[in-house]
C-alpha cells in the first residue's frame, strides 16, 4: 500500500497539481518503511507516469489552454515552449525541476516529440533525481 501511495503521490506532482513526492519518499525512508529501491522505483514510476500525462495534454489539447481551467497558464506555456525550441528535446532532462518542469512535458507533448526518446529522457532525469534525493538521505542517516 505504502509503495501505491508514493506512486500517486509522484503521479500528482509531475501533472500540474500540487505535491511534494520528495516529502512522502523521504517521510518513509526515515520510518524505515518499506525497501528503499522499491520507493526510488515507485516515486520515479510515478513521477514519469505522471508527466506522461502532461506530454498527452500538450499533444492532445493544447488547444484548450485558454480556457481559465487548463493546468498551465499561457505565459508559462509560452516560456517553457521558448526554452524548447531553444535548446531542444535535451532539455527534457530537467524535466524534475520545480515549476519550470511541468511546462516542458506540456510543450515536449505540443512539440510532438515522439514517446520513446520523451520517455528515456524524462525516466533519467526524475530517477536522477529521486536517486540523488535517496543518497543524501541515506548520507545523512548514517
Amino acid at each position: 500500500m505504502m509503495y501505491a501511495g508514493l506512486f500517486l503521490s509522484a503521479l500528482a506532482s509531475a501533472t500540474l497539481l500540487p505535491g511534494s513526492s520528495e516529502a512522502a519518499l523521504l517521510a518513509l525512508l526515515a520510518t524505515g518503511n518499506g525497501d528503499p529501491a522499491l520507493l526510488v522505483a515507485a516515486a520515479t514510476a510515478g513521477n514519469v507516469a505522471g508527466s506522461l500525462l502532461t506530454w498527452g495534454l500538450g499533444r492532445y489539447v493544447l488547444h484548450l489552454s485558454e480556457h481559465p481551467w487548463f493546468p498551465v497558464r499561457p505565459t508559462d506555456y509560452t516560456r517553457a515552449a521558448g526554452w524548447f525550441r531553444r535548446y531542444g528535446i535535451w532539455l527534457l532532462l530537467f524535466s524534475w525541476v520545480p515549476v519550470v518542469g511541468d511546462p516542458l512535458t506540456l510543450a515536449a507533448g505540443a512539440a510532438r516529440v515522439r514517446l520513446l526518446p520523451f520517455l528515456l529522457l524524462v525516466s533519467l532525469g526524475k530517477a536522477g533525481r529521486y536517486l540523488a534525493i535517496f543518497a543524501a538521505f541515506a548520507a545523512w542517516d548514517g
